[in-house]
């Protein structure tokens, strides 16, 4: 029943795997600075920011994008 989705690049990747590859490229703080929300921008933790994501669509969208547009930029 999956059908194949060469086009979309968040198929087969966790909101944990994309979290997680945002931190390693930006950091913390320039995260925070993109998308200001308060799980990027006080105590921030894989955990926590997990939770709300999670949580909230309109922020999993936002960190969504941004995946996507880090994958079209070479910094």
């Amino acid at each position: 029943m999956d059908r194949p989705q060469p086009k979309n690049p968040l198929h087969g990747v966790t909101l944990e795997q994309v979290l997680t590859q945002l931190v390693e490229r930006y950091g913390w703080d320039e995260l925070g600075r993109t998308i200001n929300i308060n799980c990027f921008t006080h105590e921030p933790s894989i955990k926590s920011s997990l939770k709300f994501l999670r949580k909230t669509p309109w922020a999993r969208e936002k960190v969504e994008a941004l995946y996507v547009r880090s994958l079209n930029t070479t910094d």
